[in-house]
């Protein structure tokens, strides 16, 4: 099952190692990417994929109506569904980023003492090169091309950005704020969101924040077991976005600007 609990947390700005690229305006949140430069109105669209994937097709009819490059990150799990693959296949035929989401969706780390590993170094490597092993047998990540990990539950310390490092990936994770990452929760838990409030929870803070969206990492998930599915305001909510001046780009394209 994909988050089992919202995992926002506020960026703090720190300065990525130096060994990982430097986005110019970028926010890091322990290593890791979570905001983008905030020059420019650009959001990149993020996607996950892990038990559910029942938005996917329509998701990728919304991009493609509108000429849209997002990325999309997916477990083993949603990998080696029979169902999934043709559309992973399609995601990558339309130009779209194809990234690992953990294997087996670990937890990195604990929800109180985030500092504390609950996954040693062999085995976050095990997890993750089988996550990048599967993703290359579909088509994805070309030699050379840059590898990012969005982490499972979003969620991660500076050990994971440490190690992933050392096998040549970066760690992105969404930018918090407008709660979009709460469309996975079920009608059946306290912190339910309709849908339609959730698109529009997202414009708000747009109105909200004095950057507006811009350098947003905007996160939803491929599917979930709610009945209210949050697939069903993508193409409203892009439509709302390009009307206020935004334009979508693929996370990986801001990692491979110039850098300063």
């Amino acid at each position: 099952m994909l988050l089992l609990a919202s995992c926002a947390t506020t960026p703090r700005g720190d300065t990525p190692p130096a060994t990982q690229s430097q986005i110019v305006g970028g926010t890091y949140d322990l290593g890791g990417l979570v905001r983008g430069p905030l020059a420019g109105r650009q959001i990149a669209l993020i996607f996950t994929g892990g038990s559910y994937g029942e938005g996917t097709e329509p998701i990728l009819d919304a991009l493609g109506e509108r000429g849209i490059s997002a990325a999309f990150f997916l477990t083993g799990e949603f990998l080696a569904n029979p169902t999934h693959q043709p559309l992973i296949r399609r995601m990558l035929a339309e130009g779209h980023y194809v990234g690992p989401h953990s294997h087996a969706h670990l937890l990195y780390c604990s929800w109180e003492r985030r500092s504390e590993s609950l996954v040693s170094r062999a085995e976050f490597r095990r997890d993750l090169e089988r996550n990048l092993a599967d993703i290359r047998a579909l088509g994805g990540l070309a030699p050379g091309q840059r590898v990012l990990l969005v982490p499972p539950y979003e969620w991660y310390n500076e050990d994971q950005v440490r190690w992933a490092r050392e096998l040549g990936v970066a760690v992105v994770n969404f930018t918090p704020g407008s709660g979009s990452n709460r469309d996975y929760i079920p009608e059946s838990e306290a912190g339910f969101v309709p849908s339609t409030r959730l698109r529009e929870d997202i414009l708000d803070y747009e109105r909200r924040d004095p950057h507006g969206l811009s350098g947003f990492l905007l996160l939803l998930h491929l599917g979930s077991q709610r009945q209210d599915k949050m697939h069903t305001q993508l193409g409203p909510l892009l439509d709302a976005l390009a009307r206020r001046g935004y334009t979508f780009v693929r996370v990986d394209t801001w990692l491979d600007a110039p850098r300063r």
